[in-house]
């Protein structure tokens, strides 16, 4: 079965087969992402998936509005959980962001509604035939970083929405060759 390429080993085959590209609207998944695409900044997408456990664990399943909550003790208990990546400006972001977060919840009735609104609803189909073709970023991304930024969101750059973006399925960015591809 052919995949696209940097899915060759797990856990990385298991989260493109079933999660990677496939257009996600829940709106404590994309939390979850929000996250985790934060903490991959300088890090391969492996490091974090091999942690995605503990990152669970450690913020509390993403619910959003206890790690909200979180206070300086939490930040002091995380930065000592081995199960996390342990940089204390990645974790006090994913307070921060849990906050701004809320806030475009009740602005927008929910994330989903505001972050699918930058692709008019729909996923972008591309048409990519290899790794190296895929783009760090797009406008796209570069208009949703600058808005997540002006909303007070940080580890939001243009490269790590471009990621959130493709993992949440906004963008379709299969390679031609892989079975997941869609014309």
């Amino acid at each position: 079965m052919n995949r696209c390429q940097w899915a060759k080993d797990e856990p990385n085959i298991s989260y493109h087969d079933k999660e990677w590209g496939k257009p996600e609207h829940d709106d404590v998944k994309l939390f979850e992402f929000l996250i985790l695409e934060g903490a991959q900044a300088g890090l391969s997408w492996i490091t974090i998936l091999k942690r995605r456990d503990g990152y669970r664990k450690a913020f509390s399943n993403f619910d959003v509005k206890k790690v909200s909550n979180y206070s300086q003790k939490k930040v002091e208990k995380l930065l000592k959980d081995e199960s996390i990546i342990r940089n204390k400006l990645k974790i006090n972001s994913a307070i921060n962001n849990a906050k701004e977060f809320l806030k475009i919840q009740k602005e927008f009735g929910s994330f989903d509604e505001y972050l699918w609104e930058f692709v008019n609803h729909t996923p972008i189909n591309n048409n990519f035939k290899k790794l190296s073709d895929l783009p760090a970023s797009t406008e796209i991304s570069k208009k949703l970083s600058a808005d997540l930024k002006k909303r007070g969101f940080n580890f939001v750059g243009p490269t790590i929405c471009y990621a959130l973006m493709q993992a949440i399925g906004m963008v379709n960015d299969h390679t031609s060759e892989c079975f997941l591809y869609r014309k």
